[in-house]
């Protein structure tokens, strides 16, 4: 895909600012038969892409064997949604960066309804370029 340079991505709408959400969420207590299947976690993931506002781009996921865990991403035009599951401690962490419009926390709740985790810890964190001296 070619990468737009900023006047032609301006003339196409496509603009994002340097700016945005990081949501790092740590799940726990969730069933395991949530958390080793490739083909679910990437319909979650790309669902909660969408509930946010989000533009999908592509998605790739790995399933680690028979009762094992799954690595997964989704890239977005607004940035990235990963997860990552060890469903033998019923364990999921989840990466959401969005920028622009996108609203990750939209994305997340998503997520935390369909894996219903008994337990989980939030880390935000606001991405943004440092100031210029």
């Amino acid at each position: 895909m070619k990468r737009e340079t900023l006047p032609q991505a301006a003339a196409s709408g496509l603009v994002h600012q340097p700016a945005g959400t990081h949501l790092l969420a740590d799940l726990g207590g969730i069933a395991a038969e949530k958390l080793g299947n490739c083909a679910e976690l990437d319909a979650l993931l790309r669902a909660a892409a969408e509930a946010a506002g989000a533009r999908v781009l592509f998605s790739h996921f790995h399933g680690f064997g028979e009762g094992q865990g799954v690595t997964g991403v989704v890239l977005l035009a607004e940035s990235h949604i990963t997860i990552h599951t060890w469903p033998e401690c019923g364990f999921a962490a989840a990466d959401l960066f969005m920028c622009g419009s996108a609203r990750p926390e939209l994305a997340l709740t998503i997520i935390e309804t369909a894996l219903q985790p008994t337990s989980s810890q939030i880390n935000t964190v606001r991405r943004m370029p440092p100031a210029i001296n």
